[in-house]
């Protein structure tokens, strides 16, 4: 398997009217919190505007998205486009990750073979990896395995993630685009969510998705298969269960975007689990009247 590619894209964080064509409302039972869509039409007794909040995951891209029709016909129909955050030129993942001035001492991460296996993944790329942190690396990694191997997205293969894609029609649209944060903040965060973890923990981890990668082991391949499928458990009544990367984050979106509502037809395109469980953005938009409803994809 050749592990080289022309471009490595860092921007791998985490990283969110009436219709003027019809759609379909998916059929659920009541209370229930499973729907085989990722798409929600978002609407307020207050105002005439209609939105919609789509989850995305961040190794999906162009052919995933060209297939969802309805998704497509809603993007459309916005005039604003919401995302988690926005790549703006000198303030990509990349640039912020090349101005350090310190490297990491990849040696007490990884073994003689796997640091090599690195070096060679990222000889074309224009990041430093020897300037990321271990959680970096393996978040990165962690996107590499579920794009290349559970989605064979060829390794020369440098297309748009799932939410820049959907930024780049957008932008053909000539739709407006707002960030929700900027990727120094995400960037800050993966890296404060795993704070304090142990050494022999980061050498597990960086070990293990190395390994799959290297073997092209597809056995931890759920995820994907799970969201392609879309037939998802939202789990609305759960408790979230990681306050930094959802909980928190969520509340600081809503403080923008009952606003922006408010003003705008708003196609909101960020990663599913923002739309799940209790501190969900489906929730919280219900908490404010508005009413949110799964509509099909297709």
């Amino acid at each position: 398997m050749e592990h080289t590619f022309r471009k490595i894209s860092t921007v791998f964080f985490f990283i969110l009217l009436f219709l003027q064509f019809a759609t379909a409302q998916i059929k659920t039972e009541p209370n229930s919190s499973t729907f085989n869509t990722i798409l929600f039409k978002v609407t307020s007794p207050d105002h005439a505007h209609v939105s919609y909040l789509f989850g995305t995951h961040h190794a999906f891209g162009k052919p995933f998205f060209d297939s969802l029709t309805k998704a497509n016909e809603a993007l459309t129909s916005c005039n604003l486009l919401i995302k988690e955050n926005l790549n703006i030129p000198g303030k990509m993942a990349e640039d912020i990750i090349n101005k350090r001035p310190i490297l990491t001492k990849w040696k007490k991460y990884l073994n003689t073979e796997d640091l090599a296996f690195i070096k060679t993944l990222f000889a074309t790329s224009p990041t430093d990896f020897n300037k990321m942190t271990p959680t970096e690396l393996y978040v990165f990694l962690n996107r590499y395995f579920k794009q290349h191997l559970c989605l064979n997205k060829t390794t020369d293969d440098v297309s748009l993630s799932l939410d820049d894609y959907i930024g780049s029609k957008a932008t053909k649209q000539a739709m407006q685009l707002y960030g929700l944060e900027t990727t120094e903040e995400q960037i800050d965060l993966i890296n404060k969510d795993v704070e304090g973890m142990p050494k022999r923990t980061h050498q597990r981890r960086l070990s293990n998705i190395i390994n799959r990668i290297r073997t092209g082991n597809v056995a931890s391949c759920e995820e994907t298969t799970w969201y392609s499928q879309m037939e998802i458990d939202y789990q609305l009544n759960a408790p979230c269960r990681n306050a930094l990367m959802l909980t928190n984050r969520n509340a600081s979106w809503m403080t923008v975007l009952n606003d922006l509502l408010e003003k705008e037809n708003c196609f909101v395109a960020v990663g599913l689990s923002h739309l799940m469980y209790e501190c969900g953005l489906m929730n919280q938009l219900k908490e404010l009247g508005y009413s949110v409803l799964p509509i099909e994809v297709n």
